[in-house]
């Protein structure tokens, strides 16, 4: 009689168990990924947040902007390639260009960071890439925010004049 009453209280202390370790993955599966809406308009809100600790201006968003960068990020997230040189050795400029924005200006890249947070604090850290978002003379910006099949973020940062 012991043994049985001891089997059923320990199947009964493993339900609980069982149920917290599928509601942890649910939750930690559901919050891994950051909508790419939400990164990109994090990245932009972060940039002009540093921007404006530093002396430059505020960024409006370019939709030309926007589609290059987030045609680049597919790129690269489709060929797992990380690199300014895109689709057909094209350069940013190129790219910009033929998303109808006349004047680019600059780009940054990244990957594999969770949160646009990430992103900027990254770029931020990286002289050439903070050179770019702190340079007064953009007036512009697009992002783009893509996941690879396998999950990894690619983000693409462009600027304009």
């Amino acid at each position: 009689m012991r043994s049985s009453i001891t089997k059923r209280l320990a199947l009964i202390a493993m339900i609980p168990a069982t149920l917290l370790v599928v509601v942890a993955f649910a939750s930690s599966a559901q919050a891994a990924a950051v909508s790419p809406a939400k990164m990109s308009s994090d990245i932009v809100a972060l940039t002009n947040q540093q921007r404006a600790l530093h002396g430059c201006g505020k960024l409006v968003v370019s939709p030309a902007l926007g589609r290059a960068a987030v045609g680049h990020s597919a790129w690269m997230a489709k060929t797992g390639k990380f690199s300014h040189t895109g689709a057909g050795n094209s350069t940013f400029d190129k790219r910009v260009k033929a998303a109808g924005y006349a004047r680019p200006l600059g780009e940054n890249i990244a990957f594999g960071f969770g949160t646009g947070v990430e992103v900027v604090k990254a770029w931020m850290k990286s002289p050439g890439h903070r050179a770019n978002i702190l340079n007064c003379k953009a007036k512009t910006i697009g992002v783009g925010v893509v996941y690879s099949a396998k999950g990894t973020a690619y983000q693409t940062q462009e600027f304009g004049y």
